[in-house]
């Protein structure tokens, strides 16, 4: 589905669908652009999502497209470390920012959001407990001395048997 906001969504442009998997939750960021996306990087403690950009242009067009659940609220940007402010447009299921900036090769872009799993909860993953069964080889010693414990078992009953048989004449 191609956002109204978009002007260049309908146009030529490279398209990087980025996976976030955080709370136990799975995102998709998706950006079109005119430069590369070379590398991501989420922190959900600092609500913070970082685009390390590659371009051969010196004029960059892109759009971002970030699930309101994953990241909401106020959005503060910083280009290479200079507050940056794109345009934003929003609803109650995304925003929607359109980056206009100079700068040819490696750029890197911040945003940092306000809200964190909007509507959502933390799942915590519980971990797998260690595994109780007893491995094939150890099973085949246990049963070979169950057996021999039934037999010798067996043996002493049929032992008593015969003796209080032979005892009585």
């Amino acid at each position: 589905m191609t956002p109204v906001y978009g002007a260049l969504s309908d146009a030529t442009g490279l398209v990087d669908r980025l996976d976030i998997q955080t709370g136990g939750h799975s995102f998709e960021v998706e950006t079109v652009s005119n430069f590369e996306i070379s590398n991501f990087e989420f922190d959900k403690d600092e609500k913070r999502l970082t685009l390390h950009i590659v371009s051969g242009l010196e004029n960059n067009l892109g759009e971002v497209i970030i699930p309101q659940n994953l990241l909401g609220g106020n959005m503060t940007f910083y280009l290479n470390e200079q507050e940056y402010l794109p345009q934003i447009n929003s609803n109650e299921k995304i925003s929607f920012i359109t980056l206009n900036f100079t700068g040819s090769g490696d750029n890197k872009l911040d945003i940092i959001a306000t809200t964190y799993l909007a509507g959502l909860t933390e799942k915590v993953e519980k971990p797998i407990p260690p595994s109780t069964t007893i491995p094939p080889s150890e099973q085949d010693d246990g049963l070979i001395y169950t057996i021999i414990m039934i037999l010798l078992i067996i043996g002493g009953i049929v032992g008593i048997v015969i003796f209080t048989i032979k005892r009585k004449k």
